[in-house]
């Protein structure tokens, strides 16, 4: 009993103990928590801060650990509203706080909304860089928190199974109703800041590798994984919904669900072909067309967009985990307070090791130094595992990185060639329908070819009919005048008495009857030539009733008299400026001499124009007359001569009425519209004079190319013209300006409505004038027509005519 009593007394306290244990855990509690507030702040620090970085994934995962108490009360220091690119890295750092963190973090943050919305408004006013990027993704946080809070079945990471998403609806259609529309204003939000990103980068460079690209495109991964959940659950919610309610209904959700599924659909595209998402997200691709919400069975044929994160081997999450188990592992062990408050106790009451009856070990003989060296081996074991596994984490790692590199490289050649293979499928798309034009171009061309091949044929042949028919009623011509002349001598004989000469009886029946056969030859060859008469007319140009020495000399005097209408004008310009210099002064003078130099320059090019265009008409004569004379050729050729004439005469009558305009304005009584128009109508002359001229040449006609300058320096000159006239009108006329300064608001309103209800008339005068002047050019087409002798059957003959009028 007293051995027993004695060996009570050395056994520790364990009350002692227990009580040092509770209050060592107790300060070991408060320390804890204090480090992890540090932590969280040095982790929030490094995470948001003002270097254009993307946020570090480590960091990130630290600050989830626990709600937003701590991430508030560390953030709300931060000067969020004086650095763009810090207010952005906060805005990805709580998104993903509101994505991965606990449930109540939307609780705890929905109280900083106000907050919120007063940053992104202020940040909105910035209209490029980081500024305008964080107005939008804050709306879209203000848009996340507060459709979590009006949808408190929706977890952060939107996240549902479909019962999940059935019961979010409570079976209420109307409730699918609301929630479409709440979850496609969600998806605009996010779409928004998904296009705002992407027009802030420059895509024709790499930026997805720098630093400045990928702070930029980091937060993007969160909104891919937010963008493919909404798209799913609005798919599956409207083909619900047209389940229920009529198609006319939905219509605008279907409009705006089809408008965000291209934007959707392009922007997965574009991101799925930067290098930075290719190593941290697989995204997917949307179909080629939206569903069909109109039939029902397609909702079996939508496939839910999956957005994967590659899990790496030793990556930085699992590193965190192996820091939590030690960190707790060594947490559990007796603090070291106690352990010197039982090492005090040994050396109060002494050790019990020896005496203690528990003491197992010593009663079994096992002495300490077998321990030590058991422990050291088994420490010794241990360490070379601890390298040996360490030798192959690093291996791992390192063929991992290797292989990722290589997997990179290759992704890299794949988008690579899946670029060219879609350039070259352009490409080709091009190149066939180029050349698909190209065919039809050339079937056009045939068609018109073998058209135009037609024209000539029976241009030709009208052009030998009319010359054999010529040539025909010639013939009978002269053979009708000769039976008249064989029938004169015979007129005496009927007159005479018979009974003169009873002798001549036989011989005069002879004659009679001779007349007779030669009246009946007569008859018969002018009913045939009667008949013949009104096609040879028909066949034959109106309007060339000239002899062949009239119309060869028609045309000399009329180039003449062309030529002397152009000398005339310049001769009477130079005499109106003489008289302007002598009457006139200051602007008045001035005008007037630049009118009149203008129409003197004017004049001249015409001069140079007529003389190129006798020169080109005597090639053109010398070239295709062959053996004929000039007149012969002429009258051959009595088309072409007859617009030689008629363009002449164009060109003199434009040339006397222009100066007489010119006259009109210098002495005040003319419009300067009406020299305008008087200058363009004469250019209109010389351009079919040209037409004319250069219809029967050769293209490699040096006079040709004369003639083309000299068409170019009448241009040129007319344009002169117009442009002094228009200069003079500005300088002359005088424009007046109101005086508002003693009209009442009745007064000027008046002269408001006046002033419509004038530019009203003008516009019907104008509206009546233009008409009036189309009905006059067809008019004058007509009688064009009409004068030069058009028909039906000479249209294909005389295209170029037409165009010269």
């Amino acid at each position: 009993m007293d051995r027993v009593k004695s060996s009570m007394q050395q056994v520790p306290n364990p009350i002692h103990k227990a009580l040092i244990r509770r209050t060592g855990g107790a300060n070991s509690f408060e320390l804890e928590k204090e480090n992890f507030e540090r932590g969280q702040a040095v982790s929030i620090n490094k995470a948001i801060n003002t270097q254009e970085v993307a946020v570090k994934e480590k960091h990130a995962r630290n600050i989830l650990l626990k709600g937003a108490h701590t991430f508030w009360a560390t953030v709300n220091r931060l000067p969020l509203s004086s650095n763009a690119v810090l207010c952005w890295k906060f805005c990805h750092v709580f998104h993903k706080l509101l994505r991965d963190g606990h449930p109540n973090v939307i609780k705890d943050s929905i109280r900083n909304k106000a907050d919120l919305g007063d940053m992104s408004r202020m940040w909105g006013h910035l209209s490029e860089g980081y500024g305008k990027l964080c107005s939008i993704y804050l709306k879209l946080l203000i848009t996340k928190m507060e459709f979590h809070v009006k949808n408190p079945r929706f977890p952060g990471n939107l996240q549902m199974s479909n019962r999940q998403l059935d019961e979010a609806g409570e079976n209420d259609v109307n409730n699918f109703f609301q929630l479409t529309v709440e979850m496609l204003d969600y998806l605009e939000c996010e779409l928004n800041l998904f296009l705002g990103v992407f027009s802030s980068l420059d895509m024709s460079r790499s930026v997805s590798v720098t630093a400045a690209g990928q702070c930029r495109l980091a937060p993007l991964i969160q909104v891919i994984l937010d963008s493919s959940h909404l798209y799913d659950y609005t798919v599956k919610l409207l083909f619900k919904l047209h389940s229920c309610l009529p198609a006319d209904t939905l219509q605008g959700h279907r409009d705006r669900f089809q408008e965000q599924f291209n934007k959707l659909k392009s922007l997965f595209y574009r991101s799925s072909n930067l290098q930075y998402f290719k190593r941290l997200i697989q995204i997917p691709q949307l179909p080629e067309n939206p569903p069909n919400f109109l039939r029902a069975s397609a909702l079996s044929e939508h496939i839910s967009p999956v957005v994967v994160i590659p899990a790496e081997s030793s990556s930085p999450e699992m590193e965190h985990m192996a820091d939590l188990v030690t960190e707790d592992l060594v947490d559990t062990d007796i603090p070291a307070q106690p352990v010197a408050h039982l090492n005090m106790f040994d050396d109060l009451f002494g050790t019990s090791a020896a005496t203690d009856p528990f003491n197992f070990n010593s009663q079994n003989g096992m002495r300490k130094d077998d321990k030590d060296r058991l422990i050291e081996q088994l420490t010794r074991e241990i360490q070379a595992l601890r390298e040996e596994l360490e030798s192959f984490r690093l291996e791992s790692g390192r063929l991992c990185q290797a292989l990722r590199g290589r997997v990179d490289e290759l992704e890299a050649e794949l988008a690579e060639q899946s670029h060219l293979s879609m350039q070259a499928l352009g490409e080709g798309e091009f190149l066939r329908a180029e050349l698909d034009d190209l065919r039809r171009v050339k079937e056009d061309t045939e068609k018109e070819q073998r058209s135009l091949t037609e024209i000539e044929r029976k241009a030709v042949a009208n052009e030998q009919r009319y010359v054999k028919l010529k040539e025909k009623y010639t013939e009978l011509v002269q053979s009708h005048a000769d039976l008249l002349r064989k029938v004169g001598p015979f007129r005496p004989l009927m007159i005479e008495e018979p009974q003169t000469h009873g002798a001549g009886v036989s011989e005069l029946v002879r004659a009679v009857t001779h007349l007779a056969h030669l009246v009946g030859d007569t008859i018969v060859q002018g009913s045939a030539t009667s008949h013949m008469v009104p096609v040879e007319q028909k066949l034959r140009p109106q309007g060339l009733e000239l002899q062949q020495g009239e119309l060869g000399d028609l045309v000399e005097q009329e180039m003449a008299a062309t030529s002397a209408a152009v000398e005339s004008a310049a001769a009477r310009i130079e005499d109106m400026l003489n008289k302007s210099r002598a009457v006139d002064t200051g602007v008045k003078m001035e005008v007037n001499e630049r009118i009149l130099a203008s129409c003197t320059d004017l004049m001249q090019a015409i001069k140079v124009l007529v003389l190129s265009s006798k020169d080109l008409q005597r090639d053109i004569v010398e070239s295709g007359r062959g053996a004929a004379s000039m007149k012969e050729f002429y009258v051959k050729n009595s088309r072409w001569t007859e617009g030689l004439i008629s363009a002449s005469k164009a060109v003199g009558w434009g040339a006397t009425v222009m100066v007489d305009a010119a006259d009109l304005v210098v002495q005040g009584k003319g419009k300067y519209e009406e020299l305008m128009v008087c200058s363009h109508e004469i250019a209109a002359s010389t351009a079919q004079l040209v037409a004319a001229s250069k219809v029967k040449a050769d293209k490699d006609n040096a006079n040709l190319g004369r003639l083309k300058l000299a068409s170019k320096g009448v241009t040129q000159a007319t344009a002169g013209v117009v442009a002094s006239t228009k200069s003079g009108k500005s300088q002359i006329e005088e424009k007046d300006t109101m005086d508002f300064s003693s009209m009442t608001l009745t007064q000027i309103k008046r002269q408001e409505m006046d002033s419509q209800v004038s530019v009203l008339e003008l516009e019907t005068k104008l509206q009546k004038e233009r008409e009036r002047l189309g009905e006059l050019r067809k008019k004058h087409y007509e009688l064009a027509g009409v004068a030069e002798g058009w028909g039906e059957e000479d249209e294909g003959a005389y295209v170029c005519l037409r165009v010269i009028t």
